[in-house]
């Protein structure tokens, strides 16, 4: 059985993040700035350092690579995105809806990691859809309950139902996919991610069920999480915009359990929720604001979780 949780995560230092027009198309928890460029890559490169500290402090092994400034790839601090690792040095590289993401998909990363003791087996690419305007977006596309095998998805421009079925074909995951909306000038559009509506930890599950407008959809995926013993945390939408579901549940190196997620949706979080959800971890919170404001995503895309039995153990 794959373990659920990692205590190695990789993470990209920012060196020009910033807002990025092209994913603004259909993230809507982006918001435009003022601001120069400097300040807020300034803002972004603190906010990523105190993280990583945080993490290290907590006893969890981060790798740390710093992003370069050609090609200009403003939104380098998710690498969720663009790869996810998996037991048994297993790596999939994912294609991505904006063309300036693209170009974060870095193979000397993965012989960087390499040369720090991680072995790559087998390197699945599922590049070439962008060829055709299909798009699944790793960790951010998609929620693993890896213990399990059930893979969740809200599909949207940016998660192609056939890719995400393949994914869990080749990958040994059971499908289990859905919409989610959020209200923007009074309509409801698709979320860009699923990662910010949900998040799937060893025994329990926070997510916006408000966001599945459909009754059966939101059936399923409750039954899909009831059957695999997790207990169903719900957050509001509101609470979804203040990314209370891009959480990520990990481990340290002695094996406790962390959950990160950011001062916003910490502070979002009722008295209740927190009770249950500190019953199951200690619970890390981490001040996002720039991260967030400009880039759209929160604690959990800025981890890409390694799973592997190479590298520090």
């Amino acid at each position: 059985m794959e373990r659920q949780n990692t205590h190695i995560l990789l993470m990209i230092e920012p060196v020009a993040f910033g807002f990025n027009e092209q994913t603004a198309e259909n993230n809507y928890f982006q918001q435009r700035s003022d601001a120069p460029v400097s300040t807020i890559q300034a803002q972004a490169l603190l906010e990523f350092q105190r993280m990583v500290n945080t993490l290290q402090q907590k006893d969890v092994e981060v790798v740390v690579v710093q992003d370069t400034l050609e090609p200009h790839t403003p939104d380098s601090i998710f690498p969720n995105n663009w790869i996810s690792f998996h037991a048994g040095g297993t790596v999939v590289l994912y294609p991505m809806f904006a063309e300036n993401r693209r170009a974060e998909r870095r193979l000397d990363l993965l012989k960087l990691l390499e040369n720090k003791g991680f072995t790559m087996q087998t390197l699945i690419d599922y590049t070439d859809a962008e060829k055709d305007n299909r798009f699944l977006e790793g960790t951010g596309s998609m929620i693993l309950d890896r213990a399990n095998r059930v893979a969740y998805a809200a599909l949207s421009e940016r998660t192609d139902r056939d890719l995400f079925l393949r994914f869990c074909r080749d990958l040994n995951f059971k499908p289990v996919y859905f919409h989610a909306n959020q209200t923007v000038d009074r309509q409801r559009l698709p979320i860009y991610h699923t990662n910010v509506i949900m998040c799937v930890a060893d025994r329990y599950a926070v997510v916006c069920l408000d966001s599945i407008d459909d009754p059966e959809e939101r059936k399923q995926v409750v039954e899909n999480l009831k059957d695999t013993n997790k207990e169903i945390i719900s957050i509001t939408e509101k609470q979804m915009h203040c990314f209370a579901g891009n959480m990520l549940q990990i481990e340290n190196k002695s094996g406790e359990k962390l959950l990160v997620l950011s001062a916003s949706a910490y502070q979002s979080l009722t008295d209740e929720q927190m009770k249950h959800l500190s019953a199951f971890n200690e619970i890390v919170p981490v001040a996002l604001p720039a991260i967030e404001k400009y880039g759209g995503g929160s604690a959990r895309c800025m981890m890409a979780e390694i799973f592997t039995n190479s590298l520090t153990q």
